[in-house]
């Protein structure tokens, strides 16, 4: 893991359970879905950027991320059916509450919120990918060069 929101797993000073399980490198999710059949990535980008950027290919784990918008084009409101939307897939594919369920979006800020949001509803183990699909800009304005999933070579396809 790259960071933690808690120094172990034990609750907050105010009895409450922490707001995620904590970070992890784009290499330590795909290691992660590699080793656990139950383990899922959720990629909480807009549709837009599953289109037009690509998507996670996880074909060769015999698995396909799960697609659930975290905010929505062109206002970048945030959907309002998200936690639904997320307990209802996490139902169809058999994911329990101690699932390990890692987070991505463009850089890694979205992917937190919605793992803090999917902790709150009871899910035990919510990562965020750090960096996420794209990482961040280079000296160049771009991404994808400097961190994130396609900076570290993993596999992802256009949709």
């Amino acid at each position: 893991m790259v960071k933690r929101t808690q120094s172990d797993d034990a609750p907050q000073a105010d009895g409450a359970p922490s707001a995620y399980a904590g970070d992890v490198t784009p290499g330590q999710a795909w290691n992660k879905l590699s080793e656990d059949p139950a383990a899922v990535l959720v990629d909480v980008r807009t549709r837009a950027e599953w289109m037009f950027v690509g998507i996670p290919d996880l074909s060769d784990l015999t698995k396909e991320p799960v697609l659930i918008e975290w905010q929505s084009l062109p206002s970048m409101a945030l959907n309002p059916a998200f936690a639904e939307q997320f307990t209802e897939r996490m139902a169809q594919i058999g994911a329990g509450f101690d699932t390990p369920v890692f987070f991505l979006c463009r850089s890694g800020a979205r992917s937190q919120s919605a793992a803090m949001a999917c902790t709150a509803t009871g899910y035990k183990a919510c990562y965020n990918v750090v960096g996420g699909f794209e990482g961040d800009l280079d000296p160049h304005g771009h991404r994808g060069a400097v961190s994130g999933w396609k900076c570290h070579g993993l596999a992802w396809r256009q949709k």
